[in-house]
């Protein structure tokens, strides 16, 4: 029998964050998944080095393919280097494939990437949200409102 996976995943190394889409974007929901990783590429990564800031995930089919991401050539991978944004397959239950492609062809959300990082058990994994685009105006409520539970938090510890 399988165990219910943690709300928060088990993170020893991040490599990449995508700081902005929390900015951009509402979050619905967190999954976590492997990548199909190419030698050089997983030692480019625990090197540090890797971007998914203009990331972005697709459903094509049964399978999950993380577009755009950024992992620079490793400096001594010689002719078996691989090829910087190529997509990347992403490593799903087949259950979790098709909520996320029910949610994005009804609902009109989106696969965004959080972060990179590698498992206690050293396997590299990605952090992949089910987001809904935020407007301006949206943005903008949500600064103020952040704004206002730092100045909160500071007026609960003046008084203290």
């Amino acid at each position: 029998m399988a165990r219910p996976k943690p709300p928060t995943f088990e993170k020893t190394k991040i490599v990449a964050e995508n700081r902005r889409a929390r900015y951009d974007y509402y979050i619905e929901q967190v999954f976590e998944a492997g990548i199909a990783l190419t030698g050089t590429e997983v030692k480019a990564l625990r090197g540090g080095e890797g971007s998914i800031a203009e990331a972005y995930a697709e459903v094509k089919g049964k399978t999950v393919v993380l577009v755009n991401s950024n992992i620079p050539e490793f400096s001594h991978g010689n002719r078996f280097n691989h090829e910087p944004k190529r997509p990347r397959k992403l490593l799903l239950h087949e259950r979790e494939i098709n909520k996320m492609f029910g949610a994005v062809a009804r609902q009109g959300m989106t696969l965004v990437p959080l972060m990179i990082y590698f498992n206690s058990k050293g396997r590299a994994k990605i952090e992949l949200a089910l987001a809904k685009g935020k407007q301006n105006h949206d943005k903008r409520d949500s600064v103020k409102e952040q704004d206002w539970k730092r100045e909160q938090g500071r007026i609960m510890r003046d008084r203290g």
